[in-house]
């Protein structure tokens, strides 16, 4: 019976410590998750490649028009389109929501296009589902999927 006491103090310190590393694990940012997205997002509007992609995990897959595309798919075909069309266009985007589930985000957002491409009118709104997963306390986005509709 002498050793009940001291197995409560070890259960007890046990605990603490266990709720202690806990609490002092990184909490997640939403604007540091926000900051990614939009680092890619504004590389490509800068027409800066190698900064959109290094915010891109080495195994992102893109779905956009019922494609999907590896990274490098991405980075060799899809990128330069995406980088001439936000030259030309201009988009307002919406407020991002974040969500997050442990090292996992998911950001939603929405963006209004108006303009000429290639001497073509645009006009359309396009959603974003961008995931984002924290490795080492950095984030890195590994899959985003665009879908569009007609304004």
């Amino acid at each position: 019976m002498r050793n009940v006491p001291r197995l409560s103090f070890v259960l007890m310190a046990a605990t603490t410590l266990s709720l202690s590393s806990c609490s002092s694990a990184s909490v997640p940012s939403e604007s540091e998750v926000i900051s990614v997205v939009e680092a890619f997002y504004g590389a490509i509007k800068k027409g800066d490649a190698a900064a959109a992609m290094s915010v891109i995990a080495s195994d992102a897959v893109f779905l956009e028009s019922g494609k999907l595309e590896t990274r490098a798919e991405y980075e060799m075909n899809h990128l330069p389109a995406d980088i001439e069309f936000e030259s030309e266009v201009t988009g307002k985007r919406g407020p991002m929501q974040v969500r997050f589930d442990g090292n996992t985000a998911w950001v939603i957002a929405m963006t209004d296009y108006d303009g000429k491409f290639q001497g073509d009118p645009v006009s359309f709104v396009s959603a974003q589902l961008v995931v984002l997963t924290r490795d080492s306390g950095k984030w890195m986005i590994r899959s985003i999927h665009w879908s569009s509709r007609r304004s």
